[in-house]
Protein backbone atom coordinates (compact mmCIF):
# COMPACT_ATOMS: atom_id res chain seq x y z
CA UNK A 1 0.00 0.00 0.00
CA UNK A 2 1.08 3.39 -0.69
CA UNK A 3 1.96 5.82 1.73
CA UNK A 4 0.99 9.19 2.37
CA UNK A 5 4.48 10.27 3.17
CA UNK A 6 6.33 8.50 -0.20
CA UNK A 7 7.48 11.63 -1.30
CA UNK A 8 9.66 12.01 1.87
CA UNK A 9 11.14 8.13 1.90
CA UNK A 10 10.95 7.06 -1.28
CA UNK A 11 14.59 7.19 -2.89
CA UNK A 12 13.45 6.87 -6.89
CA UNK A 13 11.48 9.66 -7.48
CA UNK A 14 10.93 9.12 -11.01
CA UNK A 15 10.30 5.43 -12.28
CA UNK A 16 9.60 4.67 -15.56
CA UNK A 17 9.03 1.26 -17.08
CA UNK A 18 8.30 -0.43 -19.98
CA UNK A 19 5.83 3.10 -21.66
CA UNK A 20 4.36 3.31 -24.88
CA UNK A 21 2.64 5.66 -26.68
CA UNK A 22 1.24 4.94 -29.88
CA UNK A 23 -0.93 8.21 -31.84
CA UNK A 24 -2.80 5.90 -34.06
CA UNK A 25 -0.66 3.56 -36.29
CA UNK A 26 2.66 5.91 -35.15
CA UNK A 27 4.44 4.31 -32.37
CA UNK A 28 5.73 8.12 -30.55
CA UNK A 29 7.32 6.07 -27.38
CA UNK A 30 8.36 2.58 -27.70
CA UNK A 31 8.40 0.56 -24.23
CA UNK A 32 11.19 2.72 -22.83
CA UNK A 33 12.09 2.60 -19.18
CA UNK A 34 14.27 5.01 -17.06
CA UNK A 35 14.51 5.95 -13.47
CA UNK A 36 15.60 9.18 -11.45
CA UNK A 37 16.65 9.49 -8.06
CA UNK A 38 15.75 11.72 -5.36
CA UNK A 39 17.76 15.09 -5.57
CA UNK A 40 18.73 14.26 -9.11
CA UNK A 41 18.77 16.92 -11.94
CA UNK A 42 18.35 14.96 -15.17
CA UNK A 43 18.62 16.37 -18.44
CA UNK A 44 16.59 14.78 -21.59
CA UNK A 45 18.12 15.24 -24.72
CA UNK A 46 16.85 14.34 -28.15
CA UNK A 47 16.27 15.85 -31.65
CA UNK A 48 12.85 16.91 -32.58
CA UNK A 49 9.89 14.38 -32.49
CA UNK A 50 12.27 12.20 -30.40
CA UNK A 51 9.40 11.49 -27.65
CA UNK A 52 10.82 13.97 -25.21
CA UNK A 53 7.47 16.06 -24.95
CA UNK A 54 5.21 13.29 -24.99
CA UNK A 55 6.89 11.58 -21.96
CA UNK A 56 7.04 14.78 -20.06
CA UNK A 57 3.30 15.05 -20.39
CA UNK A 58 2.30 11.24 -19.23
CA UNK A 59 4.53 12.29 -16.26
CA UNK A 60 2.44 15.07 -15.46
CA UNK A 61 -1.00 13.21 -16.08
CA UNK A 62 -1.41 15.26 -19.32
CA UNK A 63 -1.76 12.20 -21.11
CA UNK A 64 -2.48 8.98 -20.83
CA UNK A 65 -0.37 5.86 -22.31
CA UNK A 66 -0.75 3.05 -24.18
CA UNK A 67 1.05 0.94 -21.78
CA UNK A 68 3.36 0.76 -19.06
CA UNK A 69 3.64 1.63 -15.64
CA UNK A 70 5.07 4.82 -13.81
CA UNK A 71 4.97 6.55 -10.41
CA UNK A 72 6.12 9.68 -8.83
CA UNK A 73 7.26 9.47 -5.26
CA UNK A 74 6.16 6.06 -5.31
CA UNK A 75 2.33 7.37 -6.60
CA UNK A 76 0.71 5.73 -9.36
CA UNK A 77 0.82 8.17 -12.31
CA UNK A 78 -2.63 6.76 -13.95
CA UNK A 79 -4.09 5.32 -11.10
CA UNK A 80 -3.47 8.31 -8.12
CA UNK A 81 -3.17 10.75 -10.83
CA UNK A 82 -4.41 13.27 -7.41
CA UNK A 83 -1.53 12.82 -5.40
CA UNK A 84 0.95 12.64 -8.33
CA UNK A 85 -0.26 16.40 -9.44
CA UNK A 86 0.14 17.12 -5.61
CA UNK A 87 3.80 16.39 -5.77
CA UNK A 88 4.65 17.46 -9.17
CA UNK A 89 5.83 20.96 -10.75
CA UNK A 90 5.44 21.42 -14.89
CA UNK A 91 6.76 23.90 -16.50
CA UNK A 92 5.53 22.93 -19.95
CA UNK A 93 7.34 24.45 -23.22
CA UNK A 94 4.85 27.08 -23.73
CA UNK A 95 3.91 28.60 -20.52
CA UNK A 96 0.09 28.94 -20.03
CA UNK A 97 0.46 32.62 -18.31
CA UNK A 98 -2.11 35.29 -18.18
CA UNK A 99 -0.97 38.45 -19.45
CA UNK A 100 -3.18 40.56 -18.25
CA UNK A 101 -2.58 39.64 -14.51
CA UNK A 102 0.09 41.02 -12.18
CA UNK A 103 2.53 38.44 -11.39
CA UNK A 104 1.15 38.49 -7.53
CA UNK A 105 -2.30 37.97 -8.69
CA UNK A 106 -1.16 34.84 -10.95
CA UNK A 107 0.59 33.08 -9.03
CA UNK A 108 -1.77 33.47 -5.70
CA UNK A 109 -4.32 32.56 -8.03
CA UNK A 110 -2.54 29.41 -9.42
CA UNK A 111 -1.62 28.53 -5.30
CA UNK A 112 -5.71 28.37 -5.63
CA UNK A 113 -6.05 26.02 -8.11
CA UNK A 114 -2.77 24.07 -6.71
CA UNK A 115 -4.97 23.47 -3.17
CA UNK A 116 -2.41 25.22 -1.26
CA UNK A 117 -4.20 26.39 1.71
CA UNK A 118 -5.01 29.94 2.53
CA UNK A 119 -3.41 30.38 5.20
CA UNK A 120 -0.03 29.29 3.51
CA UNK A 121 -0.57 31.38 0.31
CA UNK A 122 1.34 34.23 1.25
CA UNK A 123 4.57 32.27 2.56
CA UNK A 124 3.93 30.15 -0.74
CA UNK A 125 4.12 33.11 -2.32
CA UNK A 126 6.16 35.00 -1.09
CA UNK A 127 8.94 32.32 -1.50
CA UNK A 128 8.44 31.27 -5.27
CA UNK A 129 8.91 34.58 -6.08
CA UNK A 130 12.48 35.05 -4.28
CA UNK A 131 13.78 31.96 -5.45
CA UNK A 132 12.76 32.78 -8.88
CA UNK A 133 14.34 36.20 -9.05
CA UNK A 134 10.78 38.17 -9.23
CA UNK A 135 11.02 39.99 -6.18
CA UNK A 136 10.84 43.76 -7.69
CA UNK A 137 8.35 42.48 -10.86
CA UNK A 138 5.32 40.90 -8.51
CA UNK A 139 3.29 44.17 -9.07
CA UNK A 140 3.83 44.27 -12.83
CA UNK A 141 1.81 43.21 -15.64
CA UNK A 142 2.94 39.81 -16.94
CA UNK A 143 2.42 41.15 -20.56
CA UNK A 144 5.04 43.85 -19.86
CA UNK A 145 7.61 41.02 -18.90
CA UNK A 146 10.50 40.39 -21.29
CA UNK A 147 10.52 36.43 -22.57
CA UNK A 148 13.31 35.77 -19.46
CA UNK A 149 10.69 36.97 -17.28
CA UNK A 150 7.67 35.43 -18.42
CA UNK A 151 9.83 32.38 -17.71
CA UNK A 152 10.56 33.16 -14.43
CA UNK A 153 6.37 33.31 -14.13
CA UNK A 154 6.69 29.97 -15.05
CA UNK A 155 9.11 28.22 -13.12
CA UNK A 156 7.29 30.29 -10.07
CA UNK A 157 4.08 28.96 -10.75
CA UNK A 158 5.54 25.37 -11.11
CA UNK A 159 7.06 26.18 -7.46
CA UNK A 160 4.11 27.75 -5.82
CA UNK A 161 2.84 24.33 -3.96
CA UNK A 162 6.26 23.10 -3.15
CA UNK A 163 6.66 20.30 -5.03
CA UNK A 164 8.67 17.74 -4.71
CA UNK A 165 9.66 16.62 -8.22
CA UNK A 166 10.25 19.26 -11.31
CA UNK A 167 9.23 18.54 -15.25
CA UNK A 168 10.66 21.16 -17.20
CA UNK A 169 10.30 21.23 -21.03
CA UNK A 170 12.89 23.15 -22.96
CA UNK A 171 12.82 26.39 -19.86
CA UNK A 172 15.32 28.06 -21.90
CA UNK A 173 13.58 27.66 -25.14
CA UNK A 174 13.77 31.49 -27.41
CA UNK A 175 15.87 33.10 -24.49
CA UNK A 176 19.02 35.61 -25.07
CA UNK A 177 22.52 33.71 -23.64
CA UNK A 178 22.45 36.29 -20.53
CA UNK A 179 18.78 34.88 -20.17
CA UNK A 180 19.71 31.58 -20.51
CA UNK A 181 22.64 31.92 -18.30
CA UNK A 182 20.57 33.29 -15.44
CA UNK A 183 17.62 30.15 -15.84
CA UNK A 184 20.33 28.26 -15.65
CA UNK A 185 21.65 29.10 -12.31
CA UNK A 186 18.25 29.41 -10.82
CA UNK A 187 17.38 25.22 -11.78
CA UNK A 188 20.38 24.62 -10.38
CA UNK A 189 19.76 26.29 -7.40
CA UNK A 190 16.34 24.31 -7.07
CA UNK A 191 17.81 21.14 -7.90
CA UNK A 192 19.55 21.76 -4.57
CA UNK A 193 16.24 20.69 -2.81
CA UNK A 194 14.37 19.22 -5.27
CA UNK A 195 14.19 16.25 -8.34
CA UNK A 196 14.49 17.97 -11.68
CA UNK A 197 14.08 16.57 -14.99
CA UNK A 198 14.36 19.11 -18.11
CA UNK A 199 14.91 18.56 -21.76
CA UNK A 200 16.94 20.91 -23.72
CA UNK A 201 18.52 20.96 -27.07
CA UNK A 202 21.40 23.08 -25.93
CA UNK A 203 24.01 20.46 -25.37
CA UNK A 204 26.52 22.88 -23.37
CA UNK A 205 23.42 23.75 -20.93
CA UNK A 206 23.21 20.39 -19.91
CA UNK A 207 26.53 19.98 -19.15
CA UNK A 208 26.61 22.51 -17.06
CA UNK A 209 23.13 21.58 -14.80
CA UNK A 210 22.78 18.42 -15.31
CA UNK A 211 24.78 15.52 -13.47
CA UNK A 212 23.00 13.14 -15.82
CA UNK A 213 21.40 12.86 -18.93
CA UNK A 214 19.15 10.61 -20.58
CA UNK A 215 19.00 10.31 -24.21
CA UNK A 216 16.08 9.52 -26.51
CA UNK A 217 16.24 8.86 -30.29
CA UNK A 218 12.71 7.90 -32.00
CA UNK A 219 10.99 6.86 -29.31
CA UNK A 220 13.45 4.77 -27.39
CA UNK A 221 16.11 5.44 -24.49
CA UNK A 222 19.34 5.18 -26.07
CA UNK A 223 21.89 6.09 -23.56
CA UNK A 224 21.99 6.95 -20.02
CA UNK A 225 25.16 8.94 -19.43
CA UNK A 226 26.89 10.53 -16.49
CA UNK A 227 28.39 13.53 -15.87
CA UNK A 228 31.30 14.38 -14.31
CA UNK A 229 32.50 18.21 -14.46
CA UNK A 230 30.03 18.80 -17.54
CA UNK A 231 31.71 15.63 -19.22
CA UNK A 232 30.40 12.11 -20.09
CA UNK A 233 32.53 9.90 -17.75
CA UNK A 234 30.44 6.87 -18.73
CA UNK A 235 27.90 5.38 -21.20
CA UNK A 236 25.37 2.14 -20.28
CA UNK A 237 25.10 -0.24 -23.28
CA UNK A 238 26.47 1.65 -26.09
CA UNK A 239 30.79 0.95 -27.58
CA UNK A 240 31.01 4.29 -26.90
CA UNK A 241 31.45 3.15 -23.48
CA UNK A 242 35.16 2.48 -24.51
CA UNK A 243 38.37 3.99 -23.60
CA UNK A 244 40.09 5.05 -27.19
CA UNK A 245 43.87 4.94 -27.15
CA UNK A 246 45.60 7.44 -29.40
CA UNK A 247 48.93 5.91 -30.47
CA UNK A 248 51.56 6.82 -33.31
CA UNK A 249 54.64 3.93 -33.51
CA UNK A 250 57.21 4.03 -36.51
CA UNK A 251 59.76 1.51 -37.33
CA UNK A 252 56.92 -1.39 -38.10
CA UNK A 253 54.35 -2.14 -41.49
CA UNK A 254 50.87 -1.29 -40.20
CA UNK A 255 49.22 -5.02 -40.88
CA UNK A 256 52.06 -6.07 -38.15
CA UNK A 257 51.19 -3.04 -36.04
CA UNK A 258 47.28 -3.72 -35.96
CA UNK A 259 48.06 -7.87 -35.52
CA UNK A 260 50.07 -7.00 -32.41
CA UNK A 261 47.68 -4.74 -30.93
CA UNK A 262 44.97 -6.59 -31.34
CA UNK A 263 46.66 -9.66 -29.39
CA UNK A 264 46.77 -7.62 -26.09
CA UNK A 265 44.50 -8.87 -24.15
CA UNK A 266 41.55 -6.21 -23.17
CA UNK A 267 42.16 -5.23 -26.60
CA UNK A 268 38.71 -4.81 -28.48
CA UNK A 269 38.95 -3.15 -31.25
CA UNK A 270 42.09 -1.80 -33.35
CA UNK A 271 42.08 0.37 -36.52
CA UNK A 272 44.54 2.20 -38.42
CA UNK A 273 43.95 6.27 -38.74
CA UNK A 274 46.96 6.83 -40.92
CA UNK A 275 50.72 5.96 -41.57
CA UNK A 276 51.75 6.00 -38.05
CA UNK A 277 48.82 6.78 -36.22
CA UNK A 278 46.10 3.91 -34.52
CA UNK A 279 43.28 3.86 -32.17
CA UNK A 280 42.32 1.36 -29.78
CA UNK A 281 39.44 0.37 -27.89
CA UNK A 282 39.66 -1.18 -24.53
CA UNK A 283 36.89 -2.50 -21.90
CA UNK A 284 36.23 1.23 -19.42
CA UNK A 285 37.30 -0.42 -16.29
CA UNK A 286 40.84 -2.04 -18.05
CA UNK A 287 43.83 0.17 -17.47
CA UNK A 288 45.58 -1.25 -20.48
CA UNK A 289 48.07 1.90 -21.22
CA UNK A 290 51.56 0.00 -19.83
CA UNK A 291 50.90 -3.29 -21.26
CA UNK A 292 50.55 -1.64 -24.96
CA UNK A 293 53.88 0.29 -24.27
CA UNK A 294 55.70 -2.67 -23.13
CA UNK A 295 54.40 -4.58 -26.23
CA UNK A 296 55.79 -1.95 -28.87
CA UNK A 297 58.99 -1.70 -27.29
CA UNK A 298 59.24 -5.54 -27.02
CA UNK A 299 58.95 -5.71 -30.80
CA UNK A 300 61.98 -2.98 -31.07
CA UNK A 301 59.11 -0.30 -32.58
CA UNK A 302 59.33 3.42 -31.43
CA UNK A 303 56.17 4.55 -29.15
CA UNK A 304 56.09 8.23 -30.26
CA UNK A 305 52.34 9.28 -28.47
CA UNK A 306 49.86 7.58 -26.49
CA UNK A 307 47.08 9.26 -25.10
CA UNK A 308 43.56 8.85 -24.20
CA UNK A 309 40.37 10.38 -26.18
CA UNK A 310 37.79 11.74 -24.48
CA UNK A 311 34.73 11.79 -26.47
CA UNK A 312 32.68 15.61 -26.31
CA UNK A 313 29.00 15.54 -25.18
CA UNK A 314 28.47 16.09 -28.49
CA UNK A 315 29.73 13.40 -30.29
CA UNK A 316 28.49 11.14 -27.40
CA UNK A 317 24.82 12.61 -28.06
CA UNK A 318 25.37 12.12 -32.31
CA UNK A 319 26.88 8.81 -31.90
CA UNK A 320 23.59 7.84 -29.76
CA UNK A 321 20.83 9.42 -31.99
CA UNK A 322 22.39 8.57 -35.08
Amino acid sequence: MFQTNASQTTKNMIEVQNLSKNYGPFQALKNISFRVDKGQVVGFLGPNGAGKTTTMRILTCFMPASSGHVTIASYDVFKQSREVRKRIGYLPENVPLYPEMTVSKYLTYMAKIRGVQARQRKERLNSAVEACGLTERRHQIIGQLSRGYRQRVGLAQALIHNPDVLILDEPTSGLDPRQIVEIRQLIKSLGRERTILFSTHILSEASLTCERLLIISRGQITGDVPLSDGRAVALEGDDTSKKIIRLEIAGAAADKVLATLRDIPDVTTAEQVDAETFHIHAASETDIRAVVAETIVARGWQLLEMRTIEMTLEEVFLSLTK
